[in-house]
């Protein structure tokens, strides 16, 4: 079963149109449709309550030819077929877009993990400058403004660490969305 939501829509859509189809194509056969009436008729005036000289009674059968309305029904039929040739246009239209989003998606996560990776390092690097920052103040080989512009850095790194999982996070999140996750 699809979960995808616009993708079941389409599903559907295209489902009815191929019933509008049938629908239309039934109509090329004839039907037969039987009524009867009663009520009262009277030419005269004084007769036309009194019961059995005004009733009248009617039964009759319609026979539909095909003759009389071929090409309204034609008109219907092509207009049938072409929805549902829209329809499933739509429907392989709503696939494609379904299955371009789950590949953006997994090429994000794919994209950020490298990232992620890249980042974790010039973390680690930026750790071990500050532990060189402060032993080359320590030693007077450097000054203080030195070890907190190392800090700094450190710190921007690691806000960039902590960005790139959420972004990575969001990505899971979007791709399993985009194959149907969390519809009902």
């Amino acid at each position: 079963m699809i979960r995808c939501p616009d993708i079941r829509r389409a599903e559907l859509e295209l489902e009815a149109a191929k019933l509008d189809v049938l629908a239309a194509r039934a109509e090329f056969f004839p039907s037969l449709r039987l009524t009867a009436g009663i009520g009262y008729e009277a030419f005269n005036a004084p007769l036309l309550f009194s019961t059995p000289q005004s009733m009248l009674y009617s039964a009759a059968g319609e026979l539909l030819m095909l003759v009389f309305n071929r090409k309204a029904i034609n008109a219907g039929y092509f207009s049938s077929n072409a929805r549902q040739t829209q329809a499933v246009v739509e429907y392989e239209q709503a696939i494609l877009n379904g299955y371009i989003e789950v590949v953006n998606e997994l090429t994000r996560i794919s994209n950020l993990e490298k990232s992620f990776l890249l980042k974790s390092e010039e973390v680690d690097v930026l750790r071990q400058s500050i532990n060189i920052a402060n032993v080359l103040f320590k030693s007077a080989r450097a000054d203080y403004m030195e070890v907190l512009l190392t800090q700094r850095d450190a710190l921007n790194s690691r806000m960039e660490l902590i960005e790139t999982r959420k972004e990575q996070w969001e990505a899971m999140v979007n791709a399993y969305r985009a194959l149907g996750g969390g519809w009902q």
